[in-house]
């Protein structure tokens, strides 16, 4: 091992609990070990990833929330009796990895909820709602401090939670916490004085408007969260470790608004003077350990760092509230080993939280031991997998079902917590398998179909791998891209899987092979615009060709936004322009990364016209018409065009073609890596 990080493989204590390593995966919505939206069960899906993960030298497993009522139903976790039954066999076997693991506990959302598009209506009809409360009850999950915005949900207002319910949950805290203990789990972990979740609402200013004893004063919004562990240490003993995730800083400038990096904005939420004064408060009620980062659902991007985050952006946080607890503190964003052995090292933190890195590649803690970094499959903070929880203008929480009842999945590790649906099965048949393209879906088909057992040659019509992907992980905060690359790269190299460069098929007839993939990705898609021709396509400015000071963009989508951010970062003056009533209007697309980048346009004061479109593209300006037919010219040394991409397959499909990635259908990476597996799997 490496010894820069011989600091992250030193034993710690929690409470009495010893933990063999300083490596701790934090939780994650779509993890918990007795079910997401369905009845309360014993997940084995999240089972046999948390056993896999405890196999690959992890010191601490904190599995994804476990509501203590179910999502769907409203029953009490604790009256899961044969859930709880199956944890006490599984923790036996668990154990004998040497891993330890603590159970998230949730008392719920408040107005964070994500309420499905397809719900909305029925959450904001008092009729329908009533009608389908028996199994799924919006003013339960959704209850506030006080009424509240829904987060999510245009026009919608959540309801003050009762006292009786609160003392209730209180309760429900105690008794699961002790069936936990029973069952020989190491210790519970509060959900959350973090990330704008229930108790964490409480805890806010702008967000508990209440006159009882659980608002005003700063001991009375803290009061349910020091109720839940003093009722926790009364039921199950002292030395029964109780974990709170905490978001030390609320980063939060109001209501759907965060603070960015480096801004300079008056705090709604709980600022640092306050998160000083609390931290040791909640350490007084009982708490033995601080899971901690920072943000609310307003300022999202904090607690799910996107690619435009910096690196361990919560370190220097985290760092400065440990001098005001006696107890350990973790720190989880976007952490790098090198960072986190550091301030382990100068006693600074105890502990690195690493949460969608272990879904990436749950062998990464090993790979990184045995000193084969290279080999790890790097998490990219896509979010398109774990969390495609999409939501502009207009519309709630943009995610199909399917995806909202099964988070955690990755968009580059399909066989996460989808044992079954995806699994490398030996071929008895092996057959020569020719793929046409080598961009991440032809790499990934041939990579999956080669441990299967069959014979891949891939034709590249240029010098390199990586195909569009290549360009597109250029920008300066795109290095998990560019290392994700590296990784195919030599995946490929060590299954000698045979690629034929600068190799360009036009008669796919021409290839001696049993079965042919089509990898070609997509063209870019043009417009009928007066002047189109003087535009720049996006992969042209990406590629490198450069542009002056005053940039158009034509399409607000994800890959306009990314080249608008990337314009103003080098010093440029971008302007975009859509057609549709907000930037990055699309599913699949995270709010914490969208979030991330409405807010700098806003700040930044870029501008954007939306509803809008250009008409004409002239020699140093455009025209741009707004929905009421409003023109305007202005000024464009360039304009770039980003307004989508078509599938562009040199064949059709056939019983022994097959075409995947864009070329099938224009998607994000894991709609190329998913379906890639899917043909793979089938050849």
């Amino acid at each position: 091992m490496n010894k820069k990080y011989e600091p992250l493989f030193t034993p710690w204590k929690i409470g009495k609990c010893k933990i063999k390593n300083r490596i701790v995966m934090c939780p994650m919505g779509g993890t918990s070990l007795f079910g997401w939206m369905e009845k309360h069960h014993f997940d084995k899906d999240a089972a046999n990833l948390f056993m896999d993960i405890a196999k690959h030298d992890v010191g601490l497993i904190i599995p994804g929330i476990a509501p203590i009522r179910n999502i769907m139903g409203g029953q009490w976790l604790y009256k899961a009796k044969g859930a709880f039954k199956e944890l006490a066999e599984y923790m036996k076997e668990f154990h004998k990895t040497g891993a330890k693991m603590f159970i998230q506990l949730t008392a719920g959302f408040g107005r964070s909820f994500t309420i499905p598009e397809a719900f909305a209506s029925m959450a904001r009809n008092k009729f329908v709602a009533t009608l389908i409360k028996p199994i799924i009850d919006f003013s339960r999950l959704t209850a506030s401090p006080s009424k509240l915005p829904s987060r999510w949900c245009p026009g919608y207002t959540t309801r003050e939670i009762t006292k009786k319910e609160i003392e209730e949950m209180v309760d429900a805290f105690a008794k699961t916490a002790k069936m936990l203990q029973d069952a020989g789990v190491d210790g519970v972990e509060i959900h959350a004085v973090h990330e704008g979740y229930l108790l964490d609402q409480f805890t806010h200013e702008y967000t508990n408007h209440r006159t009882d004893e659980y608002g005003g004063s700063f001991e009375n919004r803290y009061r349910f969260a020091t109720d839940i562990v003093k009722a926790i240490k009364q039921a199950c003993g002292k030395d029964f470790p109780v974990s709170l995730r905490y978001s030390v800083v609320s980063k939060t400038k109001g209501f759907n608004e965060g603070a960015l990096p480096g801004e300079k904005f008056k705090e709604v939420g709980r600022d640092m003077k306050e998160s000083e004064k609390a931290i040791k408060y909640l350490e007084d009620a009982g708490y033995d350990m601080f899971d901690a980062d920072n943000g609310t659902y307003d300022a999202w991007y904090w607690a799910h760092p996107p690619s435009y985050m910096p690196i361990n952006c919560n370190l220097k946080d985290v760092e400065h509230i440990k001098e005001f607890t006696k107890m350990p503190v973790v720190c989880a964003g976007r952490m790098e080993p090198d960072a986190a052995a550091n301030a382990i090292k100068n006693g600074k933190i105890d502990a690195m939280g690493v949460a969608r890195q272990f879904l990436a590649d749950p062998h990464w803690v090993t790979k990184l031991k045995e000193e084969r970094p290279e080999d790890i499959l790097p998490c990219i903070c896509c979010h398109n997998g774990c969390f495609p929880m999409a939501h502009y203008k207009g519309v709630s929480c943009d995610v199909s079902m399917a995806d909202s009842k099964g988070m955690a999945r990755c968009a580059l590790n399909p066989l996460v917590m989808q044992k079954g649906k995806y699994e490398i099965i030996k071929t008895t048949s092996p057959k020569r398998i020719a793929v046409v393209g080598g961009g991440v879906g032809g790499m990934e088909v041939a990579r999956i179909a080669t441990l299967r057992g069959h014979k891949v040659v891939i034709y590249e019509k240029t010098d390199h791998l990586g195909g569009v992907f290549v360009p597109a992980a250029s920008f300066p905060f795109k290095e998990k891209d560019r290392m994700l690359i590296k990784w195919y790269e030599k995946q490929i190299k060590d299954l000698n899987i045979e690629v034929r460069f600068n190799t360009e098929v036009k008669n796919i007839r021409s290839l001696d092979a049993d079965e042919i993939v089509i990898a070609t990705g997509a063209k870019a898609r043009t417009l009928g615009t007066r002047g189109f021709e003087k535009t720049m396509e996006a992969l042209d400015y990406l590629n490198g060709k450069p542009v002056g000071d005053d940039v158009v963009i034509i399409g607000g989508g994800l890959t306009g936004c990314e080249i608008a951010y990337d314009l103003f970062l080098k010093g440029k003056r971008p302007v975009i322009v859509e057609m549709q009533n907000d930037l990055m209007a699309v599913p699949g697309l995270c709010l914490a990364n969208s979030s991330y980048l409405r807010d700098f346009f806003k700040l930044k004061e870029v501008p954007v016209y939306l509803e809008s479109a250009v008409t004409e593209v002239k020699d140093g300006s455009v025209i741009i018409r707004d929905k009421n037919g409003n023109k305007r010219e202005v000024k464009a040394d360039n304009v770039i065009s980003c307004v989508g991409y078509i599938p562009a397959p040199i064949a059709k499909e056939d019983k022994n073609v097959h075409i995947i990635g864009d070329a099938l259908k224009v998607g994000n990476l894991r709609t190329v890596v998913w379906g890639a597996w899917e043909v793979a799997e089938k050849l």
